[in-house]
């Protein structure tokens, strides 16, 4: 394996930040992250720094915080320039809460279908609407053939949309894998050019051990339909209830055997990241 995969520049797309000493947890969440969960901004820095990481988009996480952004903005605030947020909001969020929230470095909205179905969800096109009309990006995480009733919504609010975690479509023996309409759904969304997908999560759709070898041809497919342009990589740090042992040193290897092409690597890793979020490459000079 190519080490230098480590030392190479990159930008980390999904992670998370849970630091209940500082920030409590919401009362009544439905899950709290404790132990080797607790994830602080002071730790994660140490964590980029070791494996090359210049910057990170912080996903506002479900568990612990729920519509409370606080840990996560706070991060950004003192990041020194290397974070930027994906913030949780309630479906009612009005133009101005965006707003501030954008003003604070957040570059999207999250929206967890996977753990709140779809249903949920209902009445948040008005709010997808709001969020393209600022520039944001609608950020979902759905999990089997979800996207086949979910695809025309997201087409038809204008936003820029961030899928998690390849879909996370399902890869057990009764189903269609590759041909399942939520993946093929997903594969649709490519021809819009507003759709980019996050080359992550295999922990939660893989049925193998590490290097997850059931996950490859997904991985593959979407790199055909979207190509290194609209993918992006996330370590989905620090691995909140993880079904098996995850690291961050061999998920990045997972992502060195699905994509051979240095070239292409160099482009999921920083380029398109950069791009899309409006991250200083390293050695680019700022016009402030």
């Amino acid at each position: 394996m190519d080490a230098s995969i480590f030392s190479t520049p990159k930008i980390d797309c999904h992670c998370h930040l849970f630091d209940p000493e500082s920030f409590p947890y919401t009362p009544g969440v439905f899950y709290s992250p404790s132990g080797g969960e607790i994830a602080t901004a002071a730790y994660f820095t140490e964590v980029m720094d070791a494996y090359g990481v210049s910057h990170a988009l912080l996903v506002g996480p479900n568990s612990g915080y729920g519509t409370d952004n606080r840990c996560m903005l706070d991060a950004i605030r003192n990041g020194k320039g290397r974070f930027k947020g994906i913030a949780v909001v309630d479906n009612d969020a009005s133009t101005a809460r965006l707003q501030d929230l954008q003003a604070q470095g957040v570059v999207g909205i999250a929206f967890n279908m996977a753990l709140l179905g779809l249903a949920h969800y209902a009445d948040a096109d008005a709010l997808w609407e709001r969020i393209a009309a600022l520039g944001m990006c609608v950020q979902v995480q759905v999990e089997g053939d979800q996207m086949a009733a979910l695809a025309p919504r997201l087409m038809g609010c204008g936003a820029q949309i961030l899928v998690d975690h390849h879909g996370r479509p399902d890869l057990s023996p009764l189903h269609q894998g590759l041909a399942s309409a939520g993946f093929q759904a997903l594969l649709g969304m490519a021809a819009s050019g507003r759709c980019t997908v996050k080359l992550s999560g295999y922990d939660k759709f893989s049925r193998e051990a590490l290097p997850f070898a059931d996950a490859r041809p997904f991985t593959a497919a979407l790199l055909e339909a979207f190509d290194p342009t609209h993918c992006i990589w996330g370590s989905d740090w620090p691995h909140v209830r993880a079904t098996r042992r995850l690291d961050y040193g061999p998920l990045l290897n997972v992502l060195v055997r699905s994509v051979p092409s240095e070239a292409d690597r160099r482009a999921i890793l920083l380029e398109t990241p950069a791009r899309l979020f409006g991250f200083e490459m390293p050695g680019q000079v700022s016009d402030s």
